[in-house]
C-alpha cells in the first residue's frame, strides 16, 4: 500500500493535515543536531545523523502504524536501523560508523559494537523514497574535514573516537527530543516550551555585586579570601584548558570558583558553568547561595540523581513515536538536558552522563562542550575509575572547547608533574597536562601556612564511644564524625542516655530539608556560646559553613581528615591565624570495623601520619596520593564493576574496540558506577510543602514543571532492595504507579498532616535493624 504523504508524528483525534510531516522532521532534527555539535567543530556529522535518524518512517509498514488508533499497539516496527545502513553506505566504514551507533540507538540508547553489527546485517521493511524526504546529505569531505581536528586523549589516545560517538549522540537524541516536543507545543496551540540559556554579562554583573558587597578586611581570614578572589579573577584571560585551584578550606574556594568561572566565561565567550559537586547531601545548599544569595534566580539550575528515569525506561527496541503513550514519557522528554546559564550537578549525574548509553542521560552531553566545569572536591573522583574520569576531563578540555577547574583544598596529584601514577611498563607517568601557571591560587603552599588554624593529633590506640562522650563533656562545643549512619546513631543515643546537654546528630537518613533546619538551628547556638555536641557521618565535611573549636574524626583517608579539619576554628576564631590552633584528633574506634571501602584510604593516611608533623601541608597531601595511587596499582584505576566478581578494564575495552569499531558503549555503561549500590529514593512528608508537591502528583494529569525539584528536598535515598520491601509491606506508597511505575515513592502517613511513625526529628528514617541498608553505608555520603 502506498501512502501520499509520509509523517513522522501523528496528533491524537486531529486530522493528518495537522500532523507533522517526515520530511519537516528530518530536517528540523539535523539542523538542531548541526547546530549543538557546531560548538565542537562537528556540524556536518551531527546534521547528516538528523537527516538519516528517522528514514525507516518511510516504509509502509511505519505509515500503517502511525495511521492506527491512539490505543493501538505502542511499539512501531523499527525505523532506526536504516539510517545506520545509509550512515555506513554513505559515509564508508570509518564516518559511516560512527554515526551508525548514534543512529541506530537513537531509542534505545548506544549499543555494544557487536550488536550493531546485527542490526547493520538485519533485514528491514521497504524504505525507498527516503532520500526526497531527508535532501542532500553532507559531503565526505566535509566530515574529513571536521574530523582533523580532533586531537588523540592525553591519557590514552583511543579514547577520543569512543567520545566522539557519545558527543554526536547526545546532539542527535537531544535534537530529537526538542523538535518532536515543539511540534507538539504547536499542534495543541501552546507556544514551545523556553528552554535554557546561556551565560551572559547580566550573570556576570550579579556575581560582582554579590562579591563586591560582602568583601571584607575585617579579619586575616577575609584578607586572605578577598587576595584568593583577586588573584583567580585576574587570570581569567588565560585561554580555555585545564585549571587547577588549591585552596584550604575555609578560604573561599566556592564563591572564588563560581567568580572566576564567570569571569573567563565572558572572556572566551563560553557558554556556561557546570558546577559539579560530590555529595547529593549539599548540592541544595550550593545551588540556593547561588541562586538566593548571589541572586542569579532562574539562572541556575539544580540537577540531581534523585528521580532519574533511567532504570524505568526500556533497554532496547524501543521504538515508540505516540504522543502521551505514558506519564513518565513525558517525564523523559522533560529530563534536564543542561541546557542553563549555570548548573549545579551531583559527580555521580555527571560522571555517569559521560559514560551513560541512554538516551535521556546522554542528551545532555553536548551542552559541556564550550562550557566551564568546575570540579568541586577533585579528590573524591573514586580511586576504582580514576583513569577513565582522567580521560573524559582531559577530552572536554582538549577537543570540546570546555575549561575544567579542579578545586579542592587536597589536590588529588592528577597532575603528570606529580608523579604519582606512573605505567607498569615505561615508568613514565600518566596525568594531566596542568603546569603550575595554570594554578588558580596564590602560591598555594604560602597559602596553607597562612591559613592555618588547626593541628591535627593522631591517636594510635582505640578509642571508645564512651571516651569520646567523656571528651564530650568537657568540650561543650565538639563535632565527632564517624563512618557510619549506625556507630552515629549509637554514639548521639550514649550522649542522650547521659543527659549531655545541646547533643545533636546530622546524617543522610535526613531529608535534606530537615538537615537544613538542624543546620541553622546549630549555627545559632555556636554563635551564640550555647552547647553543641554533635555526631554526623561525613555528609557534614564537604561545603557545610560550620565551626567548631574541637573535632574528632574517626580514621578515613587524609581528604577526609583535611574536611573535617575545614570544620575546625574555620574562621580563625579562637585567634591570630598560624597561632591560636583548633585541635582535630583522629582516632580509630574501639570494637569498630574499618568499612571496607576506607581501609586503603586510610592504610595511605598512616604513612603520611607517621611521617608529617603537619599531615595536612601540600606535600603531605601529594605524598599521600603517591602512597594511595601506588598501593592500588596501575590496574586498579581502571577497574569497573559488572557483577559481583567481574570486572571491566573500561580504557583497555576501548582499546581494544578502537581498530574494528566495535566499542562496548552499553557494557561501559552498566559497569561505569560512581556508587556500587543500586539507591532509589524515598520522598517524605516533612512539611506543608512536601505534602502540596505530593498531591500536584497525585491529582495532575502530567507532573507540574518544577515538582520533581521541589521535591528532591525531600528524598531520603536507601537501597533498591529495601524499598521494594516496604512497598510490598506498605510501609511505602508508590505515587500513581500505572502512570509513573515505583519512580514517586512517599513514605506512608498515619494520620494526614503528621510526620510518618518511621520518621524521626532526631535521627530521621528509622531503619534499625534492617541489613539491607547497613550493609550499603559505606557508599552513601
Amino acid at each position: 500500500m502506498a501512502f501520499s504523504r509520509l509523517f513522522a508524528h501523528s496528533v491524537a483525534d486531529q486530522p493528518e493535515c495537522h500532523w507533522e510531516p517526515l520530511s519537516a522532521h528530518l530536517k528540523a532534527v539535523g539542523a538542531l543536531a548541526a547546530e549543538f555539535a557546531s560548538h565542537f567543530g562537528a556540524g556536518q556529522f551531527a546534521g547528516a545523523m538528523g537527516l538519516l535518524h528517522d528514514i525507516g518512517k518511510c516504509s509502509a509498514a511505519y505509515q500503517r502504524y502511525i495511521r492506527q488508533p491512539q490505543d493501538g499497539p505502542l511499539k512501531g516496527p523499527d525505523h532506526s536501523t536504516a539510517g545506520a545502513k545509509e550512515a555506513c553506505a554513505a559515509y564508508g566504514k570509518l564516518f559511516g560508523r560512527l554515526l551508525a551507533f548514534g543512529i541506530a540507538g537513537h531509542h534505545s540508547g548506544l549499543m555494544d559494537g557487536i550488536k550493531l553489527n546485527e542490526r547493520l546485517a538485519k533485514a528491514v521493511e521497504d524504505y525507498s523514497g527516503w532520500t526526497t524526504e531527508a535532501g542532500p546529505l553532507p559531503d565526505l569531505a566535509g566530515l574529513e574535514d571536521e574530523q582533523r581536528q580532533i586531537m588523540g586523549n592525553g591519557i590514552h589516545p583511543t579514547f577520543s573516537g569512543a567520545f566522539f560517538v557519545r558527543m554526536l549522540f547526545s546532539c542527535l537524541v537531544d535534537a530529537d527530543f526538542i523538535a518532536t516536543e515543539r511540534f507538539y507545543d504547536r499542534a495543541h496551540g501552546k507556544a514551545p516550551s523556553e528552554r535554557g540559556g546561556v551565560l551572559r554579562q547580566e550573570h556576570l554583573d550579579k556575581i560582582r555585586r554579590f562579591l563586591a558587597s560582602h568583601r571584607r578586611e575585617d579579619t586575616p581570614v577575609n584578607v586572605l579570601r578577598s587576595q584568593i578572589l583577586d588573584h583567580a579573577n585576574a587570570q581569567a584571560a588565560q585561554p580555555p584548558g585545564l585549571f587547577t585551584l588549591t585552596v584550604p578550606t575555609g578560604g573561599g574556594k566556592t564563591l572564588t570558583s563560581l567568580s572566576f568561572a564567570a569571569e573567563h566565561a565572558l572572556a572566551h565567550g563560553l557558554r556556561r558553568i557546570v558546577y559539579v559537586i560530590p555529595f547529593t547531601s549539599i548540592i541544595e545548599q550550593t545551588a540556593a547561595v547561588f541562586r538566593d544569595d548571589v541572586g542569579l534566580g532562574d539562572a541556575v539550575l539544580e540537577h540531581h540523581s534523585s528521580f532519574d528515569p533511567e532504570g524505568r525506561e526500556p533497554a532496547s527496541g524501543n521504538d515508540t513515536e505516540r504522543e502521551g503513550a505514558a506519564g513518565l514519557a513525558k517525564l523523559r522528554r522533560d529530563t534536564e538536558n543542561w541546557d542553563a546559564p549555570i548548573v549545579v550537578t551531583t559527580a555521580v549525574q555527571f560522571f555517569e552522563s559521560l559514560f551513560a548509553a541512554r538516551t535521556s542521560k546522554a542528551r545532555k552531553l553536548h551542552n559541556l562542550a564550550r562550557s566551564v566545569i568546575v570540579l568541586d572536591e577533585a579528590q573524591s573522583i573514586p580511586v576504582h575509575l580514576l583513569r577513565p574520569c582522567m580521560a573524559a576531563i582531559d577530552e572536554l578540555a582538549r577537543n570540546y572547547g570546555a575549561s575544567v577547574v579542579l578545586c579542592t583544598a587536597t589536590q588529588p596529584a592528577l597532575r603528570v608533574w606529580d608523579e604519582a601514577l606512573p605505567k607498569p611498563r615505561n615508568g613514565k607517568c600518566e596525568g594531566l597536562d596542568i603546569p603550575d601557571h595554570r594554578e588558580l591560587a596564590p602560591d598555594p603552599a604560602g597559602l596553607y601556612e597562612k591559613l592555618r588554624r588547626v593541628r591535627v593529633e593522631w591517636l594510635r590506640e582505640p578509642v571508645s564511644d564512651e571516651a569520646v562522650s567523656a571528651r564530650f563533656a568537657t568540650q561543650p562545643q565538639m563535632l565527632c564524625i564517624v563512618n557510619s549512619r549506625a556507630h552515629a546513631r549509637e554514639l548521639y543515643g550514649l550522649l542522650r542516655e547521659q543527659g549531655q546537654e545541646g547533643a545533636a546528630h546530622l546524617t543522610t537518613l535526613m531529608c535534606a530539608r530537615h538537615r537544613r533546619e538542624v543546620l541553622a538551628r546549630l549555627r545559632e547556638d555556636l554563635k551564640k556560646g550555647r552547647p553543641v555536641r554533635l555526631v554526623a557521618t561525613s555528609l557534614i565535611e564537604a561545603g557545610v559553613d560550620i565551626s567548631f573549636p574541637e573535632v574528632w574524626r574517626a580514621v578515613s583517608g587524609l581528604a577526609s581528615i583535611a574536611q573535617a579539619a575545614g570544620r575546625c576554628n574555620r574562621n580563625g576564631e579562637l585567634g591570630p591565624l598560624g597561632e591560636a590552633l583548633g585541635r582535630t584528633v583522629v582516632f580509630e574506634p574501639a570494637g569498630r570495623r574499618t568499612p571496607d571501602a576506607i581501609k586503603p584510604f586510610y592504610q595511605a593516611a598512616r604513612e603520611v601520619l607517621k611521617r608529617n608533623d603537619d599531615p595536612l601541608a601540600l606535600e603531605a597531601v601529594r605524598e599521600y596520593y603517591r602512597w594511595l595511587y601506588w598501593a592500588q596499582g596501575y590496574e586498579a584505576l581502571d577497574r569497573a564493576h559488572l557483577a559481583p566478581g567481574e570486572t571491566l578494564e573500561i580504557m583497555r575495552a576501548i582499546m581494544e574496540t578502537t581498530r574494528s569499531l566495535t566499542f562496548p558503549f552499553a557494557t561501559i555503561a552498566r559497569a561505569f558506577r560512581l556508587i556500587d549500590e543500586v539507591m532509589d529514593p524515598i520522598i517524605v512528608p516533612f512539611d506543608d510543602a512536601a505534602r502540596k508537591a505530593i498531591d500536584e502528583l497525585r491529582f495532575a494529569e502530567f507532573p507540574p514543571a518544577g515538582v520533581q525539584r521541589r521535591l528532591q528536598q525531600y528524598v531520603v535515598p536507601v537501597p533498591a532492595k529495601l524499598r521494594a520491601d516496604w512497598l510490598a509491606k506498605g510501609v511505602v506508597e508508590a505515587i500513581r504507579p500505572d502512570d509513573y511505575g515505583d519512580r514517586f515513592v512517599v513514605l506512608t502517613e498515619e494520620r494526614p498532616g503528621e510526620l510518618p511513625p518511621l520518621y524521626d526529628l532526631n535521627a530521621g528514617l528509622q531503619i534499625d535493624g534492617d541489613p539491607a541498608i547497613r550493609s550499603s553505608e559505606d557508599n552513601i555520603f
